[in-house]
């Protein structure tokens, strides 16, 4: 048989084998043609490209240069176009990616867990919007935004028993070979030079299992050998072995639960990245609901000033008019107008301050809502006003407790932590145990070929030397063939070869795995603590945020009390000085401190709010309070529609309608 029968020969039971070896079957939505079967696993498979469009809810919530928002939209537009979110919902595709990379025995990669606080709300002065939106990502994801290395695992992978690799390898060599030795003795070769020329293919597949087991089936190949030598019965010949091989850990490396260990972190990696996506959308969700109550309390500000300004505008005319009379001293206007203007100044801060929280507000809502000129130039209109519960729901400290620790993400999270380091401490433990391997290997080979045409050189009696042409009965007939003479006696086992034992390695000492095993527990314990740290926390936070829900709720109540008080007084100091029992400087006095009374509402409702917020995250109670729907957010489409807008005034609203004032 030819050397090109022979290589097809090779191939086909090449392509017998590998199918045998498959890793799954194929997917039914793929194309079922043999290359593209072959041809699946080594090509990419690009992923989807990150839109930057915002939804279309944010359009249909625009009328007349404005965007009349409610807090139940402002959460939806953040669930569907929060660039934090968008970044987040990556995580549990790449802890996938990192299960189906151990699930082959490779390294373990990190995935970032860390989460982002969303931006702070404007700051007061001048320079106010230099720092708009300092917050930024919170302090946990300040060193962990990005993702992981290549060898990111290292730090726990190269400790401990290695993973077997679990992926099917396929080896294939082929060579052509020619060589010439130089003979001295010349009766062993009959020339002076033995040139050899042959082919050769080696093709193998080698599979290592969970249980420490590892099986290669392999063939080498030898095609179309020839030689010069008048000596050997057979050329060109060509021969074959197919030997199975295997190997078994009986010490270290041996058990499944070693072996899969990084497969059952990546396992609980996946649910990590799950709840660090809850924890992201309820840290987005108590950023919208903050900012949102910032801009309507910066509004209801605006609003006192404004009104401020009106009254103390008022005030100056009527001075004005009645010095004019000479009913009253001309200093009573410049007081007035003093008032006046520093009034005006106020409404500018003001008005500043809420420019300045709408910008941050649509920036958070938006994915390129800043390339946007019709959302950069539109007013936010917040179309909902917090309203005080007439009384406090009292709840029993312990169920609180109870309530944070099964609600609030990072409790199983932390607990999926140790559960991990348990896993891979399984792993430091394993590799304290001497190496014990046992093997087996057994081999059948065969060789055929054709009778050598070069002449025998035979010596006679005489000394003479004559040569002879062999024929086929000069030889062994049993190996007169071609390469299916070689395979019926591979398989048929003609010429078996069997081997077993034991191969034993101890390290003297072992100090290297007994400190990486003490290193371990250490850390374990040091992750326990932290464990306990976590709930004490959670423990103190859920007292503190009572506490000061209570504080705030009083303070608010006491502020409206003190309003009140003051709007009665700059009443009766008006009329005293229409009297003239009192001085503009007792007007203007008594208008501050109901200016500031008025303020001191808005901030203590505003911080009564906060506190309520506080409570509801620290309680993990955010998603179900706002009806947040976690599919939603994954998706990143909201099906609710957007609530209807409020019919809108003559040239525009300026002020959010339904808005809770503080001046009754």
């Amino acid at each position: 048989m030819s050397f090109a029968k022979s290589v097809v020969a090779i191939l086909l039971c090449y392509a017998i084998a590998l199918p045998g070896f498959a890793q799954a079957p194929a997917s039914p939505n793929e194309s079922h043609g043999v290359f593209q079967w072959l041809s699946h696993n080594y090509v990419t498979h690009p992923m989807a490209y990150t839109s930057y469009e915002d939804s279309p809810r944010l359009e249909k919530l625009m009328r007349a240069g404005s965007i009349y928002l409610s807090l139940r939209d402002a959460i939806a537009l953040a669930l569907e176009n929060n660039l934090d979110l968008e970044y987040a919902r990556y995580n549990p595709k790449l802890s996938e990616a990192n299960l189906k990379r151990v699930s082959a025995g490779a390294l373990l990669r990190n995935v970032s867990n860390s989460i982002s606080s969303g931006p702070s709300s404007a700051s007061l002065g001048v320079l106010a919007g230099a720092s708009t939106g300092s917050g930024g990502l919170s302090s946990s994801s300040s060193s962990g935004s990005g993702q992981g290395g290549v060898l990111s695992g290292l730090n726990v992978q190269l400790q401990g028993t290695a993973v077997p690799n679990l992926d099917p390898v396929l080896f294939l060599q082929g060579q052509f070979t020619h060589s010439t030795q130089i003979e001295t003795a010349t009766n062993i070769a009959g020339v002076n030079g033995l040139a050899s020329q042959y082919g050769s293919a080696i093709w193998g597949v080698q599979q290592g299992m969970l249980t420490g087991t590892q099986f290669t089936l392999s063939m080498s190949n030898t095609l179309h050998y020839t030689q010069n030598s008048p000596f050997s019965d057979f050329n060109p010949f060509s021969q074959a072995s197919l030997s199975i091989g295997v190997t078994q850990n009986l010490l270290q490396g041996f058990r499944p639960s070693i072996n899969n260990r990084y497969i059952r972190v990546a396992k609980n990696s996946l649910r990590i990245s799950d709840l660090t996506f809850k924890n992201q959308v309820m840290a987005t969700v108590v950023g919208v609901v903050n900012l949102y109550w910032d801009l309507v309390s910066d509004i209801e500000g605006l609003k006192v000033k404004q009104l401020t300004l009106d009254l103390n505008t008022h005030q100056y005319n009527d001075n004005k008019r009645k010095a004019e009379l000479g009913a009253i001293a001309p200093i009573d206007i410049i007081q007035a107008e003093a008032e006046m203007k520093a009034s005006q100044q106020d409404v500018t801060t003001a008005q500043a301050q809420v420019l300045n929280q709408e910008t941050i507000l649509k920036a958070y809502l938006t994915r390129s809502g800043m390339d946007n000129l019709a959302i950069v130039e539109a007013h936010v209109i917040p179309t909902d006003h917090f309203e005080v519960p007439a009384q406090e729901t009292v709840r029993p400290i312990q169920d609180l407790f109870t309530e944070a620790l099964a609600n609030r993400p990072d409790v199983e999270q932390s607990q999926i932590g140790i559960e991990n380091s348990r896993i891979t401490t399984l792993g430091v433990k394993d590799a304290m145990l001497p190496q014990l391997t046992a093997f087996a290997n057994t081999s059948n080979s065969g060789l055929a070929g054709s009778v050598n045409p070069q002449p025998l050189p035979v010596t006679l009696p005489n000394g003479g030397t004559a040569y002879v042409t062999r024929t086929d009965a000069n030889v062994n007939g049993y190996f007169l063939g071609g390469y299916g003479s070689i395979l019926s006696q591979v398989f048929s086992r003609n010429f078996p070869n069997y081997s077993a034992g034991v191969t034993l390695t101890v390290t003297l000492k072992n100090r290297s795995a007994q400190a990486d095993y003490i290193t371990d527990q250490l850390n374990f314990r040091q992750q326990q603590i932290q464990d306990h740290q976590l709930h004490n926390t959670i423990k103190q936070n859920v007292i503190n945020a009572r506490t000061s829900l209570s504080q705030a709720r009083a303070a608010w109540e006491t502020a409206v009390v003190a309003r009140k008080l003051y709007e009665q007084v700059l009443a009766g100091t008006r009329r005293k000085y229409e009297l003239g029992t009192a001085t503009i400087l007792d007007v203007v006095i008594s208008q501050r401190d109901t200016t500031t009374r008025e303020l001191s509402e808005v901030d203590s409702l505003n911080q009564y709010v906060h506190a309520k917020v506080n409570l509801e995250n620290v309680l993990g109670e955010v998603l179900q309070n706002y009806e947040v729907n976690i599919d939603d957010a994954k998706t990143g489409m909201v099906g609710r529609l957007p609530d209807m807008i409020p019919a809108v005034p003559q040239g525009g609203a300026a002020l959010p309608p339904g808005s809770q004032g503080v001046r009754k």
